[in-house]
């Protein structure tokens, strides 16, 4: 018997699945060895597999943050930081461990000194009251290229994002 099978056969019913295309997100979190957490993003399904583990899910078309952290005695072995557009049926999409069945990655950096400029830009994003999912993607790509190539990336403005609104208005 496998615990999948094991509430059903008690009467309990088996955990509603994502609605269609959803991007699913395994998250776990075991005390200064393993912790993955999201940053920013509106999941729209969660199920918890365990006190360490659950699922969440993201809509197409939705921009999130996956923070992914290793350690051990000696220290931290793996920081890493994702930020992803989840895809919608039949566009293209690259992969990404954890994340099902994956998505246009517009940022992707790892090395804690990297992954902490990251999060300073998406709380400087915050600061200006703008939600950072709601950021031009063109804007992630930004910090994702200046901070590959030890450049400092420009900051995010209110007059940025305006034009962006104005532009994604009028795009078809």
């Amino acid at each position: 018997m496998t615990s999948r099978a094991a509430p059903r056969e008690r009467g309990g019913s088996a955990p509603p699945s994502p609605p269609p295309f959803t991007t699913l997100v395994e998250l776990t979190w075991i005390e200064k060895k393993i912790e993955n957490w999201i940053r920013f993003g509106h999941d729209t399904y969660e199920q918890i597999l365990d006190r360490r583990r659950r699922v969440i899910g993201f809509p197409p078309n939705s921009v999130f943050a996956f923070v992914r952290w290793a350690g051990n005695e000696f220290g931290t072995i793996i920081s890493r930081i994702d930020i992803v557009r989840t895809v919608g049926a039949g566009e293209p999409f690259q992969t990404l461990p954890f994340v099902r069945p994956g998505g246009d990655i517009l940022l992707k950096i790892e090395g804690w000194p990297k992954v902490e400029r990251v999060l300073q830009a998406i709380d400087a994003v915050e600061a200006i009251s703008v939600a950072p999912v709601d950021v031009s993607p063109d804007h992630w790509r930004h910090i994702h290229n200046r901070l590959t190539v030890g450049e400092a990336p420009r900051a995010y403005s209110a007059e940025q994002h305006r034009a962006f609104l104005l532009r994604r208005r009028v795009e078809p």
